[in-house]
């Protein structure tokens, strides 16, 4: 098992900023099953001790490259594609009650659910020094996969990467039994304020139930999917959108646009939760 050394910019014992603190992780991802080449980045989780906000690093870089081009009016896709990110979604948590908010875009509009995910940890003696901190292990079963988790009790906040949290202390490290996907705490660092990444649109909150279903609407058929958004008059799609506000582009063009969006949701055929 390989661990990283963390660099801290806290003096010991821990003690929350009062503006907030950044727990910046390692994700190390594998979406496409038939690859076995992991994907890695940085991922965020900003809290001041009663809620967090995780997200992905490129998401703040791409928030702010968007908002330089809006300036400038210069849009640079090229720019744009590089900031891609395996984790897009935003995950906001309550920390009184362990309840969340998950966001992200199905399509071309952007869609949020509230869920209070249950974790039946089953903390396990094993200890082990990972950083500067000293962490014990627990295990516990979430979206079809077993997970293992490495917490320390020097940082009395119940949280972690992802939607886990519920352990007395953070998460330094959690990966999945198949290590397909694993969070690791690199770097703590104070922040001003919690970042909020931008949503562009109005987002539409549903029951997750109706989010999964309707995630899976569009991985069965996009083309259909996208159209059936545009005639509703949602988001700003190829084709046009924002209730035609904008002008659409041709049939070839849309036909490029479908193909791109088939063989990226064919590369992601391995989520983080499988059911």
């Amino acid at each position: 098992m390989k661990f990283f050394k963390i660099l801290s910019l806290f003096a010991m014992p821990f003690v929350m900023a009062q503006q907030g603190t950044r727990f910046v992780y390692q994700a190390t991802l594998t979406p496409d099953s038939t690859n076995v080449e992991k994907k890695t980045e940085l991922a965020y989780l900003d809290t001041d001790g009663k809620k967090s906000v995780f997200y992905a690093e490129n998401a703040m870089k791409r928030d702010s490259l968007m908002e330089r081009m809006r300036t400038t009016q210069n849009f640079n896709r090229e720019q744009m594609q590089s900031l891609r990110s395996n984790l897009q979604f935003t995950i906001e948590k309550d920390l009184t009650n362990q309840s969340l908010i998950y966001k992200s875009r199905i399509g071309r509009d952007n869609y949020s659910y509230s869920e209070t995910p249950t974790f039946d940890w089953k903390i396990l003696p094993e200890t082990v020094k990972i950083g500067d901190y000293q962490t014990q292990k627990a295990e516990t079963k979430f979206g079809g996969r077993t997970w293992y988790a490495w917490f320390t009790q020097e940082i009395p906040l119940q949280d972690g990467p992802y939607k886990f949290s519920g352990l007395p202390g953070l998460i330094v490290k959690v990966q999945d039994e198949r290590g397909d996907y694993s969070f690791d705490l690199m770097q703590t660092k104070k922040i001003a304020e919690i970042y909020q990444p931008l949503n562009r649109g109005q987002v539409i909150a549903l029951p997750k139930s109706k989010y999964v279903e309707m995630e899976k609407k569009m991985q069965k058929d996009p083309a259909s999917f996208f159209s059936a958004q545009r005639s509703s008059g949602g988001g700003r799609g190829p084709a046009g959108g924002g209730g035609g506000n904008r002008p659409g582009m041709d049939p070839k063009q849309i036909q490029e646009f479908q193909k791109r969006m088939e063989a990226e949701i064919k590369s992601k055929n391995n989520p983080i939760e499988l059911k």
